[in-house]
């Protein structure tokens, strides 16, 4: 299952038990369609924002037990339906994340740092948290180091792709974090790496490696090739951090990416996952 839209989504891949294959996909169809909506083409911001509400009234069509109203999002929806009841996966998790696709359409600046988590909280959080309704393991523990892990992988996809963020006239940057390190947005339009430029990069990459190291335990909690996967995810965020300072932070000439000669190393740390720093 590709995931070059949808960054902040596990993989369905073979480490994944077949029976939770469908369920994870019929989820990542929901998210990566209404992504694209929000992200994707040339439609005004009034016509995004009415086909993500179209997506509302499909998840309250779910709701009340009633088939998909719009022929069009049929197949995303009737899927979707059918696991949301076998798994009884909460419905909020899904309007969370519309709300966040929302906010996109509209707000491209964020002031301060618990802004963005909020932010967080709908755009990535409830990925982790359906993915433990399907592992039958989401205990509050588990669901807070859950968000942890989420919003990392959040903040570390803004962190690689401030350039490409610009370019759609975003920053996820927070502003009070900005200012504080005397870093402008003239820094990002002419991709200026300057001294207080990597001082605010190594600040935020620090803020997101301290968040992932702490919920990096939950995939010692869960079992079998689910805890697998997710080490895979917590140990493929870790590598951009390392990337990113590899390049000196400058992240408009270098967009850190993992590549084919990292999945050796993230293999070993895998293997070698409890001493995670």
């Amino acid at each position: 299952m590709p995931v070059d839209h949808y960054e902040n989504f596990p993989v369905a891949s073979l480490l994944l038990p077949a029976r939770l294959r469908e369920p994870v996909e019929a989820i990542y169809a929901f998210a990566r369609s209404a992504d694209d909506i929000a992200d994707e083409g040339d439609a005004t911001p009034v016509a995004r924002l009415a086909r993500l509400n179209d997506y509302r009234i499909e998840l309250n069509a779910i709701d009340a037990g009633q088939p998909p109203r719009d022929a069009s999002l049929a197949p995303i929806f009737a899927r979707l339906a059918t696991n949301v009841r076998a798994h009884r996966l909460p419905l909020q998790y899904f309007r969370d994340l519309l709300d966040a696709f929302s906010q996109d359409v509209g707000k491209t600046r964020y002031a301060d740092f618990a802004e963005l988590l909020d932010y967080c909280r709908r755009s990535a959080n409830p990925v982790g948290r359906l993915l433990l309704h399907l592992y039958d393991a989401a205990t509050p523990d588990n669901l807070r180091r859950s968000d942890l892990i989420c919003t990392s992988l959040q903040l570390i996809n803004f962190w690689q792709d401030v350039a490409i963020d610009w370019r759609k006239r975003r920053i996820y940057l927070p502003q009070a974090d900005m200012a504080r390190f005397g870093v402008s947005e003239d820094h990002i339009d002419s991709t200026r790496c300057d001294d207080a430029w990597r001082a605010l990069m190594d600040f935020e990459v620090q803020r997101a490696r301290a968040m992932m190291v702490e919920g990096a335990p939950l995939a010692r909690q869960l079992p079998g090739r689910i805890g697998w996967e997710l080490r895979l995810m917590v140990l493929g965020g870790l590598r951009i951090l390392e990337r990113i300072e590899k390049a000196d932070y400058d992240v408009f000439r270098h967009r850190p990416t993992l590549t084919r000669s990292d999945w050796p190393r993230l293999a070993w740390r895998a293997v070698h996952y409890p001493r995670i720093r």
